[in-house]
């Protein structure tokens, strides 16, 4: 009776620290981390109907349909293979024979094609898997995928970093994949950038806006790390694209020697 008089609310054992601690504290933490749901989704509900969430529907879409035309594309080359299989085939064997191995081909080919272009689920993997030519919209489309709950300035850096993986990518496509440039180019967004957002994530809701030791919140080191990955690829799009520049220069430089020493002679 004295201890239901001196202890009103009941009490658990917490299971981090061991101590008990009663379970009005455990509701209260409950409900704080449903409403931080609730306003993460009213803040994505907020960033979709804004400019930059349009802009971002738009990359997506355009994403979407330079996918399915490779498709489209890939299944035009299947069916033309499997014709060129038949043809062959109905000139050494019986008509029955050809058809039937020409639409297992088909079928195959069909397969493979549909299988290679299903969307990864959005993971390190994808981007580690990606090919370099592919690495800028595979991490657009991995960046989509990993707005949800970020902060407002983190998003701000995310619409950024996949304007420039826009402008990064023609330049991607004549990178040498051997080269210094691209190796510190894909450790950056296949390894360094998924950790950053990953470790983010792991933190619970309730936990980002919460100073640490030194001062700053998750969410701050969240927005710090995002800004200098995005510094360090606009860096490396200033490069490439003065690379690109020099090596215009270079041959442009070659052609005007060329021809104008070849003219004298004429």
């Amino acid at each position: 009776m004295d201890l239901i008089g001196k202890n009103r609310h009941p009490v658990r054992m917490n299971e981090d620290t061991g101590q008990s601690e009663p379970i009005s504290y455990r509701v209260r933490n409950v409900a704080a981390g449903f409403a931080d749901i609730g306003l993460t989704h009213a803040e994505d509900l907020l960033r979709r109907m804004s400019p930059e969430g349009r802009e971002q529907a738009r990359r997506e879409r355009e994403a979407k349909a330079r996918r399915q035309r490779r498709l489209m594309v890939r299944l035009i080359l299947a069916a033309i293979a499997s014709l060129m299989a038949w043809a062959l085939l109905a000139a050494i064997a019986s008509v029955g024979v050809a058809t039937a191995i020409a639409a297992a081909l088909m079928l195959m080919l069909t397969t493979l094609v549909f299988v290679r272009a299903t969307p990864r689920a959005p993971g390190r993997e994808a981007l580690a898997q990606a090919t370099l030519p592919n690495l800028a919209e595979h991490t657009v489309v991995w960046l989509a995928a990993q707005r949800r709950g970020m902060p407002q300035a983190a998003l701000h850096l995310t619409d950024a970093m996949s304007r420039r993986f826009d402008d990064l990518a023609p330049r991607l496509d004549r990178l040498d994949p051997r080269s210094p440039a691209a190796a510190s180019i894909r450790k950056l967004v296949a390894v360094e950038l998924p950790s950053l957002v990953e470790s983010w994530r792991a933190v619970p809701i309730s936990a980002r806006r919460e100073p640490h030791a030194d001062g700053r919140t998750p969410d701050d080191h969240l927005v710090n790390g995002l800004q200098l990955i995005d510094s360090e690829l606009a860096r490396a799009n200033t490069l490439l694209q003065q690379s690109t520049l020099d090596e215009i220069a270079v041959q442009g430089r070659y052609l005007e020697l060329k021809y104008t020493e070849e003219s004298r002679f004429i």
